[in-house]
């Protein structure tokens, strides 16, 4: 699959549209200009969620009240589709060629994997960005685990207001097993679906990491924050006895405590955790590592490669592993690169789109304006 185009309405300060290569796309720039902008475009598209944000409303252009994100999509079944996701407060609606469409099946049609600063946070940060790695990497796989995950977040909320009503003394705690009861129920088999899809898509993209560049000395665990409190196989039995065994525990912390919602994964280096251990060079590096193994996870289940999106590219890799990475993805993934030194692309020259953007709007570089620019016009 690849992006033939993209074009947005009122989205942040972009104007205009990209007309794409298969290959790599270089977006290049001063700061400021709306290169970021336009990847984060891109990944709305493809995955109807931004890696910058998770308040969808605030991508749209100040005093605007609706944005809007379209694009032609070519797949390998020879059909080109339109895709357009809509923005407005709160609410996001996806279509597949003018139709509204449920999110299970428009995320089936495109899919992006993002480099970013942010994203980092997936190596040095905290629990949660971990679990949101392996969640989007799942529903690339399976479009209809998101209806899974939207579920489980209902009910956690649903079971945090009884937990908070309990704390505040508005319901007994007889009263609050009676209720809370039907909501432990959907945790447990919804957990254990989490659970499983978690753990076999830690277990692809360890054995991808095997063949994936710059990871053969990078390993990852699946964490469960049940992990010590008994027979991890017997999931179901094992969440529902601690959910009981808890249930005092959650009503004066007014908290759900038992469930994937508190689940890890570790990252090793050399059998060292990379959050606590790593260099800054060695966390970058391990990021890009684990997208090329989630790039390939895709790829082996779809024959198709993901979008993948780089940000800021060489504030993140220097030269040489911005050199090799490229040459990796060429003739694998249709890439798009934002960069403040155009010159970093040379060698690419051939290979690659040059987009300048100024003031929000990418302008595709011709070759007669490479010519100029490198003094090659004779």
């Amino acid at each position: 699959m690849f992006l033939q185009s993209i074009a947005v309405n009122c989205f942040r300060n972009l104007t205009g549209q990209i007309n794409c290569t298969k290959g790599i796309n270089v977006l290049y720039g001063n700061n400021g200009q709306g290169k970021t902008n336009w990847l984060e475009s891109i990944q709305i598209l493809a995955n109807a969620r931004s890696f910058r944000t998770r308040h969808l409303h605030e991508t749209v252009t100040f005093g605007e009240s609706v944005a809007s994100i379209q694009g032609i999509v070519h797949r390998g079944d020879a059909i080109d589709r339109e895709l357009r996701v809509a923005i407005q407060r709160n609410t996001r609606q996806t279509f597949i060629n003018g139709k509204r469409e449920v999110l299970a099946r428009y995320l089936a049609q495109l899919h992006a994997v993002s480099f970013t600063s942010d994203e980092l946070e997936v190596v040095r940060g905290g629990p949660e960005a971990r679990r949101n790695f392996l969640d989007r990497g799942v529903v690339g796989l399976h479009p209809v685990h998101a209806q899974t995950l939207s579920d489980y977040s209902k009910v956690i909320k649903q079971k945090k207001r009884l937990l908070d009503q309990a704390a505040d003394g508005q319901i007994r705690l007889d009263q609050l097993r009676e209720f809370i009861e039907p909501w432990n129920e959907q945790l447990i088999s919804l957990s254990a679906e989490v659970h499983r899809a978690r753990i076999e898509y830690v277990d692809l993209l360890q054995e991808a990491l095997e063949h994936t560049l710059f990871g053969d000395a990078l390993s990852i665990r699946y964490v469960s924050s049940l992990e010590t409190k008994g027979d991890l196989s017997k999931y179901e039995e094992l969440i529902a006895e601690r959910l009981r065994l808890r249930l005092e525990a959650e009503m004066y912390a007014g908290a759900c405590l038992i469930g994937p919602h508190r689940d890890d994964f570790e990252i090793r280096f050399r059998g060292q955790n990379l959050r606590s251990f790593g260099s800054a060079g060695q966390q970058r590096s391990a990021l890009i590592t684990l997208d090329l193994a989630a790039i390939s996870v895709y790829h082996s289940r779809h024959q198709n490669y993901p979008i993948f999106l780089i940000d800021d590219v060489d504030a993140e890799l220097d030269g040489s592993r911005i050199e090799r990475l490229l040459e990796y993805l060429d003739g694998r993934t249709q890439t798009f690169v934002t960069t403040s030194k155009r010159n970093y692309f040379e060698r690419f020259n051939q290979r690659a789109n040059f987009y300048e953007v100024r003031d929000g709007k990418a302008t595709e570089e011709t070759l007669f304006t490479a010519m100029m620019r490198t003094g090659n016009l004779v």
